[in-house]
């Protein structure tokens, strides 16, 4: 986002005692991420993974920021198995869902910041930001600017944790998923850290 851009944000959550929420989407197969370990020496470690299988985990999450407030995360999670009819991932009505559960527990107008994927910008969501901007307030992130955004940071923690697992199936990937988001929403400065590794700061 353009320096400018973000301030008008903050300025007009500050304005209406506003959360900042970032948001962003992820997925996770059943080939883990690869992450550093001890081996003995001369003896590269190897994880050996199921070369076959299908599915995927897909990640959907929102940071939360206000001053003088305690950060919140919020998150959903959904299996795809290759199923015929069976979605691939998140619809526009499931972040219309997330968003709404977030302004709910936040308990106050929200500026919604995300990137410029086709999903943000269906007629569906269109709709559903015009018809509740008395206390929605929507910023895009400008094209390939993950670095801006702070949930990408959430994933980075996620994926971490997930490094060198040998899943036997999707379950557990997903359990794998849902412990480690669960265990960072209880978290609030790891939270804070995310934010904090974007360089972007929430003035008073």
């Amino acid at each position: 986002m353009e320096e400018g851009r973000l301030a008008a944000g903050k300025s007009t959550a500050a304005a209406l005692g506003a959360w900042i929420v970032f948001q962003d989407e992820a997925g996770q197969s059943l080939t883990p991420p690869r992450s550093r370990s001890w081996g003995r020496r001369g003896c590269t470690p190897v994880v050996r993974v199921r070369g076959r299988g299908s599915g995927r985990v897909s990640m959907a999450g929102m940071v939360c920021y206000q001053p003088g407030r305690r950060s919140r995360m919020f998150y959903a999670v959904r299996e795809y198995r290759g199923r015929l009819g069976q979605p691939k991932g998140f619809g526009w009505r499931d972040l219309r869902d997330l968003v709404v559960r977030a302004r709910i527990q936040l308990g106050g107008p929200i500026v919604l910041v995300w990137d410029n994927v086709r999903l943000h910008l269906t007629a569906g969501m269109r709709e559903f930001i015009a018809a509740n901007a008395a206390w929605l307030t929507v910023f895009q992130l400008p094209a390939y600017a993950p670095d801006l955004n702070p949930q990408e940071g959430i994933w980075s923690l996620v994926k971490r944790d997930l490094g060198n697992l040998a899943a036997a199936d999707l379950a557990q990937i997903t359990r794998a998923v849902k412990r480690r988001l669960k265990q960072i929403q209880y978290r609030p400065d790891l939270v804070d850290g995310c934010l904090a590794g974007t360089g972007l700061t929430m003035g008073g």
